[in-house]
């Protein structure tokens, strides 16, 4: 079974907006799921909302490690399409699935046994913290299955099938919102749980549209067919630690050092949490533009890379970096210039409000910045070079983030400098990546073959 390898697009501008629109499309919707379960709980109040951003968090950081997995397979499964093996692009999705399961499942023993201690970790009021711990619990039992549908929607997106996960991911979204919003308030036939309702339904509907998605994948329906055996291609899964590895600790390094600035955040208070926490729901929606960049990107570069075309590799990148920053700089400016009408959306309380706004502004000005890292180390990952966005996010994070925030809280400084880091961050991450780029060193990256299927 093959495919012959893609030609270079007539337009490359065209090519990476047809990939990066619904992936820009899928991730909004994401976002709008987070969003929407902050603007549930707000009716519920300032402790709740602390909560729920307690929990998505945690949430994240599970993810970070299948973010590994995704990355390894993304770069795989597009080199080996673009090269038109596309049994090897089989194995590989068929490995990746396996991986994925078995790691969501050790990784939902320690948020099944023990929320309440990791919810503690935030060191928040007793309240807040018993909130958080139901909520991480429920989005727990149901972690397998988001891990299937993450891999399910990388193995696709990877071949350029971008329209299909977006669909699945819409009627996912639909029935996560309706029923979170009924279980949360008891509407008709349904117990008012609260907090525990909004993950618990959103969960529930979530895993409904994923087992849908698994059975389409099962039957044959997609361009990329299930091996359909119960065995891991071992050369192939060495390869994926190989890659993934250092994706692996890129995530784990982010979302731990979230956690840690939450943490810096928190000893401000709730209020100024809760206003973090709006704040990154808000503007999730104009950065979510370059994380569909990122994986248009790392698509279309690890498939001319198949292809044996580097040049257009780098042609492909170049042009979508610019379309990025272009468009993230109009939608930083529209979000900030809206700020205070969407602050006051989100809660009725005027000191979050008011640092809603403030937060709202300084990651503003970082976007056009943000749009430099998301897609260049997007391109990366998809040729194989994970290494890199490693080195550059530890020392965005540890020397542009981290160290100036504790400095600047040990100083006694107010809420709005630790705010102000996120620019030196970004702007750390985004030197770093360029001189990659130039160097062109990202292209030389190889990925073996797997062995003969049977």
């Amino acid at each position: 079974m093959s495919a012959p390898a893609p030609q270079k697009p007539v337009s490359t501008t065209r090519r990476v907006w047809q990939l990066a629109w619904p992936t820009i499309i899928a991730n909004l919707l994401f976002t709008t799921v987070g969003f929407l379960h902050i603007k549930i709980v707000a009716e519920l109040g300032t402790t709740s909302v602390a909560a729920v951003t307690t929990g998505h968090r945690v949430f994240f950081l599970l993810q970070a490690i299948l973010m590994g997995v995704s990355v390894a397979a993304t770069a795989m499964i597009a080199r080996f399409w673009g090269a038109g093996e596309i049994r090897q692009a089989e194995m590989v999705s068929w490995t990746s699935l396996f991986m994925s399961v078995a790691l969501a499942a050790v990784l939902s023993i320690p948020v099944l046994l023990a929320p309440a201690w990791i919810a503690g970790l935030f060191g928040l009021d007793a309240e807040t913290t018993r909130l958080a711990a139901t909520f991480i619990f429920w989005l727990g039992i149901f972690y397998v299955f988001t891990a299937i549908s993450m891999m399910l929607a990388t193995a696709l997106r990877a071949t350029g099938d971008v329209i299909t996960p977006l669909w699945f991911l819409l009627a996912s979204s639909t029935l996560n919102v309706i029923l979170a919003y009924h279980l949360a308030f008891g509407i008709g036939p349904f117990p008012q749980l609260g907090i525990a309702g909004v993950a618990f339904g959103g969960s529930a509907g979530a895993s409904v549209i994923t087992m849908t998605f698994f059975a389409f994948w099962w039957r044959g329906k997609f361009n990329l067919k299930p091996i359909k055996r119960l065995a891991l291609d071992w050369h192939v899964a060495r390869q994926m630690v190989s890659i993934g590895a250092p994706a692996v600790v890129e995530q784990g390094i982010i979302q731990l050092s979230f956690l840690v600035f939450f943490g810096i955040v928190a000893k401000y208070g709730t209020v100024a949490f809760a206003a973090y926490g709006i704040g990154m729901s808000l503007v999730s929606f104009s950065i979510v533009i370059g994380f569909g960049f990122g994986i248009a990107t790392a698509t279309l570069a690890g498939q001319q890379l198949g292809a044996g075309d580097r040049e257009q590799a780098v042609r492909v990148v170049g042009r979508a970096l610019v379309m990025a920053i272009l468009i993230m700089a109009t939608l930083s400016v529209l979000v900030a210039w809206a700020a205070e009408d969407l602050a006051v959306f989100m809660i009725d309380d005027p000191e979050v409000n008011r640092l809603t706004v403030a937060f709202i502004y300084f990651i503003a000005l970082a976007q056009p910045i943000m749009a430099v890292e998301f897609t260049l180390a997007g391109a990366f990952r998809g040729a194989g070079d994970t290494r890199f966005p490693l080195v550059a996010t530890f020392c965005g994070i540890l020397l542009g983030r981290l160290l100036p925030a504790l400095t600047f809280y040990k100083l006694g400084l107010s809420i709005y400098w630790i705010f102000s880091v996120m620019l030196f961050d970004f702007s750390l991450k985004a030197v770093l990546l360029l001189y990659r780029f130039r160097s062109r060193k990202w292209l030389d990256v190889k990925i073996e073959h797997a062995a003969a299927p049977a």
